[in-house]
């Protein structure tokens, strides 16, 4: 099995390569900008923050993003974080919350995979991660999500976006991330939290497509 992931892996890197390669101009479809995304989502409502820096953009080369956090009342709220990338032919590619938030300083406790309803009846996988840093614990879902397919893997991600650069001329993506503060190591507190970020993502799904191309 750990044979057969390798060469699985070192092909997708070798197609990852010869697709960034490629000199051929992409397809690039139409979308809203996330200067549009609803602010009042579930009866969730959105408050802007602060634009990432210049350096934070530098590393992540992501060309249109939304950060927010949305708060249904005093004492619930969560964030919300989309990154749209339109092209990773040369280099720019989504960054994993695998290897961002241990960078920020968040050690991961646990990690599986969620399968939640989408528009249209089907079940698709989420990542649900728990990160803690000092006495805060965080709940994180997300997903990747590029031509209305949503994908949990890392590395199915890749797959599919040298398939659908050789199939669609294509390799346009994003990063969907809904963050929730566990107000205490108690095992109710973290359930809490994972009932509000799945009831979010349940009402964020519609909003997607006008975003996020198919």
């Amino acid at each position: 099995m750990r044979v057969r992931v390798a060469i699985l892996l070192v092909l997708i890197a070798t197609s990852v390569v010869l697709v960034a390669r490629s000199d051929r101009s992409e397809d690039i479809p139409l979308r809203s900008s996330f200067t549009e995304f609803p602010l009042d989502i579930g009866g969730w409502h959105g408050v802007p923050q602060e634009p990432f820096s210049s350096a934070v953009l530098d590393v992540l080369r992501v060309d249109d993003y939304l950060t927010r956090v949305y708060v249904k009342r005093a004492d619930a709220a969560l964030g919300l974080y989309i990154g749209y990338w339109r092209s990773q032919r040369q280099g720019d590619t989504i960054h994993s919350p695998l290897n961002c938030l241990p960078g920020a300083g968040w050690e991961p406790i646990s990690k599986r995979t969620l399968m939640v309803p989408a528009p249209g009846g089907a079940d698709v996988p989420i990542n649900r991660y728990l990160i803690q840093k000092g006495t805060d614990r965080q709940l994180v879902l997300y997903w990747y999500q590029s031509h209305g397919r949503v994908v949990a893997s890392e590395y199915w991600s890749k797959f599919y976006l040298v398939t659908d650069a050789m199939r669609l001329n294509r390799t346009d993506g994003s990063i969907v991330r809904v963050t929730v503060p566990i107000r205490d190591d108690s095992v109710e507190a973290e359930a809490t939290a994972e009932r509000a970020a799945l009831a979010f993502v349940h009402a964020l799904f519609p909003e997607l497509g006008r975003f996020l191309p198919a």
